[in-house]
């Protein structure tokens, strides 16, 4: 019999298969065909969103938290340009994603149609695959392959282009099986040679970060590093890899870097590097090792070849997908001798002081909101946010309780949080969500409130207000004193805007109203925003302006 279907029918199978549950959209004329087949396809929830951008970073994080490419649906030239703030995200952050873009119909090309692009010459630079679907029948193809390649080796982000023609076309295709996923594990002899060189080690650490990680291979880090005694960093916006309460949790590789662990990271004679790319951020603006010659012996692993030795020559480049590593080391036997346990046990207490907020200007401490967050909220509570200077508040003080309790963009992109959080609230709705975002964060993705809201989604946005971008602000007192220009902000009344929308929203100016205001937002049953009213004087945990401006004299 022959299978005789629209170009969308077929499409929206071959996601279907791929076990896709949530397509992120911002319809446009050209998915219509889609559209239509959506309606008959209960397996799938199209969840219609107010902004590409905020619909191409829901894709990401669900990619994020499933470890299956996130879908969004965009329109052609205006809504394709917004999406690729999310694409960058998963990028930079290693993340499968798949973005479909509507397109005018065949033969329209070169004509100036209406809202027309280049597809591949606009993404091709920065996502693994763009390609234009030119035939029906090669949707199932096409299709397979995206979400190969957005799985496999160093995952990232695929575009294809779907002409309106395509998807209207009615035509006989079969459907392709979904690939099998590759599970890649360590050689003996490298495992055998990673051992030794622990043997020999006296101040070895690991870092951990990247693609691949779940809870099992968290809980194959904590006996690896128990029984090997072993201080553990997390890469930039990795804290979650690790329970940061287990004894070897040694800090977070970010913006702000402990000055113990940035030390013991220079003079390391051993870095065991599983899964993180060692980018800029993580590496201290590529200062805590030297690109051209680290002096720590290397040990990098990573899920491709291609996506080793590029900057960092490892002495023990290792190509295997964490979960086998994690594995391997789980069961790995420890040397007799262990000299680097003093140098866990200082780097955890540094860690710890670290972690306790400091006295900090103006009234409203947001380092003792963010500690009191950390202790009330249950610890399966899964925190996004975005970026700015609340965020470096954000690491250091909330205490991270487990694998994907955290959800932030190493990209360091604003706007994030909200979208994030709606992305993790529908695919895992028994856990509490919290975002954190800044004054000028939130406003960048704010109309997706309105998303949350039209789905009952009870996820809980904190706003700290300082009426700035605040790292703007404080690189201008830094390096240009007395010439501040740009940076100040005329902000809405955040409660009364969320309540506009239909959420709950309320202000609190003093400490004592953020833990009754946390536990109403969460009872109030649906989307809550609550606003934290912070002096602009307390510009990072341990500066203030003041302080910036007094230097600068």
């Amino acid at each position: 019999m022959p299978n005789l279907r629209t170009g969308g029918k077929i499409l929206i199978d071959q996601l279907a298969i791929h076990g896709v549950e949530y397509v992120f959209s911002v319809p446009g004329e050209s998915f219509l065909a889609a559209l239509d087949a959506l309606f008959d396809t209960p397996s799938i929830r199209i969840i219609t969103c107010r902004h590409e951008g905020g619909a191409a970073m829901m894709a990401e994080a669900a990619g994020k938290l499933g470890g299956r490419p996130g879908v969004a649906f965009v329109t052609r030239g205006p809504g394709a340009a917004n999406a690729m703030a999310g694409l960058h995200v998963a990028e930079q952050d290693e993340t499968p994603m798949l973005l479909l873009v509507g397109l005018p119909p065949n033969g329209f090309e070169g004509r100036g149609a209406f809202q027309e692009f280049s597809l591949e010459r606009m993404f091709a630079s920065f996502v693994k695959w763009a390609a234009v679907v030119r035939e029906a029948g090669r949707i199932p193809e096409f299709v397979a392959r995206a979400m190969h390649l957005a799985t496999s080796g160093r995952p990232g982000p695929v575009v294809l282009g779907l002409p309106e023609d395509v998807l209207e076309t009615v035509v006989d295709a079969s459907d392709a099986k979904p690939g099998r996923a590759l599970d890649i594990a360590p050689p003996p002899d490298q495992l055998a040679a990673l051992w030794g060189m622990l043997s020999d080690a006296e101040r070895p650490i690991c870092i951990v970060g990247g693609p691949g990680w779940s809870r099992q291979a968290e809980a194959d880090l904590k006996t690896f590093a128990s029984r090997f005694d072993l201080a553990v960093a997390t890469a930039f916006r990795a804290q979650d890899y690790i329970d940061n309460s287990h004894p070897s949790f040694a800090g977070h590789l970010g913006i702000g870097i402990e000055g113990k662990l940035a030390a013991a990271v220079r003079s390391a004679d051993l870095l065991v590097v599983i899964g993180a790319p060692l980018g800029e951020i993580s590496t201290g603006g590529f200062t805590l090792l030297n690109p051209a010659n680290p002096r720590q012996r290397l040990v990098h692993v990573r899920p491709s070849p291609d996506a080793l030795n590029g900057l960092y020559q490892a002495d023990l480049p290792i190509v295997a997908t964490t979960a086998a590593f994690m594995r391997a080391l789980a069961s790995m036997d420890p040397p007799a001798l262990r000299p680097w346990a003093t140098l866990r046990r200082d780097l955890r207490l540094a860690c710890e002081v670290w972690a306790r907020p400091a006295g900090t200007a103006g009234g409203l401490s947001l380092a003792r909101c963010i500690e009191l967050a950390s202790e009330k909220l249950a610890k399966q509570t899964i925190i996004t946010n975005g970026a700015g200077n609340y965020a470096a508040f954000l690491h250091r003080h909330f205490s991270y309780k487990g694998f994907r309790t955290q959800i932030a963009p190493a990209s360091g992109s604003m706007g994030y949080g909200l979208p994030a959080a709606i992305a993790a609230k529908l695919l895992q709705p028994s856990r509490p969500v919290v975002a954190f975002a800044g004054d000028g964060c939130f406003l960048m993705t704010a109309m997706e409130l309105a998303t949350a809201v039209q789905y009952s989604l009870p996820v809980v946005v904190i706003v700290s207000n300082n009426g700035m971008y605040g790292t703007i602000r404080m690189h201008q007192e830094r390096h240009y004193p007395q010439r501040v220009i740009g940076t100040s902000l005329v902000n809405p009344d955040f409660a009364s805007l969320a309540r506009s929308f239909g959420a709950h929203g309320e202000r609190v100016a003093h400490l004592d109203e953020f833990e009754p205001a946390l536990k109403r937002a969460f009872a109030s049953g649906g989307p809550a925003v609550i606003e934290l009213s912070v002096d602009p004087e307390a510009i990072t945990p341990q500066q203030s302006i003041s302080a910036l401006r007094r230097a600068n004299r």
